[in-house]
């Protein structure tokens, strides 16, 4: 299981945002220029200039090697450092929930597959389903990119059941 860190101050506030989640997404498997990331969440580049910035000061996404774009600009594209993968914050339960709301807005009803179950178990083993689950998870995150295959989107939460008492 991935051991995870408390997120410092500038850490966990440059993750308060459901924005630059999404911005982290867009960048993790292939790097991505300011333009192609405004480009993809339908923004402006300057706004998402301030958010990209942001990333790459707090270490979560780390400029590559300049490139030239068509017209012979200057382009940075930037690519995510999975720092964020390592980290425990008060605010990314939330944000993440935000973006993946924002995301999953964006899917056709048709291609999205949800489940809700309750359970009540004893505490050991409900220690061990979460356990299991952030192993699954830490399996499959670790795995290599096929670059062929559709890209996915998973989002999950296990928390108290309030209408259950």
């Amino acid at each position: 299981m991935t051991e995870r860190r408390l997120a410092t101050d500038a850490e966990a506030k440059a993750l308060a945002s459901a924005l630059r989640l999404r911005i982290l997404r867009i960048c993790v498997r292939q790097p991505r220029t300011n333009k192609e990331i405004a480009e993809i969440l339908g923004r402006d580049p300057a706004s998402v200039l301030h958010h990209t910035r942001t990333l790459v000061r707090t270490g979560f996404l780390e400029a590559q090697e300049e490139r030239r774009g068509a017209r012979g600009a200057r382009e940075i594209p930037y690519l995510a450092t999975r720092k964020s993968w390592h980290l425990e914050a008060p605010a990314l339960d939330r944000s993440m929930l935000d973006a993946f709301l924002e995301e999953l807005a964006l899917v056709p009803a048709s291609e999205a597959e949800g489940t809700r179950m309750a359970l009540r178990l004893p505490p050991p083993q409900m220690e061990e389903f979460r356990t299991r689950l952030k192993d699954l998870l830490d399996e499959f995150a670790a795995r290599p990119d096929d670059p062929a295959a559709p890209a996915w989107s998973l989002f999950l939460v296990v928390h108290a059941d309030p209408n259950r008492p």
